[in-house]
């Protein structure tokens, strides 16, 4: 664990396993048992950001418009830059994936794969308001359910009691946490047209995960998405909403696994083709 510290910001980052197969990932925060741990005892070097504006990184009070997501990208190679590390791939949820899709834009030089597990992104015309954030004005009362019930697996049930039982437990968060909306991914492309072109234009290898009954990352979503990207594989699982990244943990990193294995070999997001 540690701080990088870059323009009066202070960027906490938490740091699991070790070697040279660096996984980055960056959000407002993290729980204690997901995909970035269990990556970390499958062999990947995984440092998770935590976004400024958000404990124990800076807080921050300047409202940065529609350039939320690039500055909190510019601020993952700002980590990998003061940490020695070149080239990485990038691992994010919901708007931890959000904020990927502009690291690839603006920083595609350096990352070798991109795991986006519910990413979207949003379709502008829903609006540009992060659900976080109408929550806390009172907009909205609560957002849709994010997950489904679970069907005959107590394993998983005893898994979701934990992390909301976690969740419960957590403190209440700053006022200058609570005044930050960093609204919605590639918000400032306007249209939906403008966002699958600059999607289009991602040659990055890019591996999405998703859950069928996801009411924010809807599978419509990530159809489109998956449509745009030139080099993606989608994988949708049923029974599954926004929170499987912490529900299905060993699934996932299983899949993230074998991508990026797969891309560390060839550079694609499929399989060699053997046909001679």
């Amino acid at each position: 664990m540690g701080y990088v510290h870059t323009g009066g910001i202070s960027l906490f980052y938490a740091e699991y396993g070790s070697g040279e197969r660096y996984l980055l990932s960056a959000q407002v925060g993290f729980a204690p048992k997901g995909m970035q741990q269990a990556l970390a005892e499958m062999g990947y070097h995984v440092i998770c950001i935590t976004l400024r504006g958000f404990a124990p990184s800076s807080y921050v009070t300047e409202d940065y418009g529609d350039a939320w997501y690039d500055i909190f990208a510019d601020d993952v190679v700002r980590v990998a830059d003061a940490l020695g590390i070149g080239h990485f791939s990038y691992i994010g949820a919901s708007h931890g994936a959000g904020l990927g899709w502009h690291l690839m834009l603006r920083h595609s030089e350096r990352v070798t794969a991109f795991v986006a597990v519910v990413p979207g992104p949003h379709s502008l015309a829903a609006g540009t308001m992060s659900y976080r954030q109408m929550m806390l004005q009172g907009i909205i009362d609560a957002p849709p359910p994010f997950d489904p019930p679970i069907d005959n697996d107590p394993a998983r049930e005893l898994r979701r009691a934990r992390r909301a039982e976690w969740l419960s437990g957590l403190p209440e968060a700053d006022p200058r946490e609570k005044a930050v909306d960093y609204g919605r991914p590639l918000m400032k492309y306007k249209n939906e047209e403008t966002l699958c072109e600059k999607l289009r234009s991602i040659q990055t290898p890019t591996l999405i995960l998703g859950g069928a009954e996801d009411p924010i990352s809807t599978p419509e979503l990530m159809m489109r998405t998956a449509k745009c990207l030139p080099h993606c594989k989608l994988v949708m699982y049923s029974n599954c909403g926004h929170n499987i990244d912490t529900d299905l943990i060993e699934e996932l990193c299983g899949e993230t696994d074998r991508f990026l294995r797969g891309v560390e070999a060839t550079g694609r997001c499929y399989a060699p083709v053997a046909e001679k």
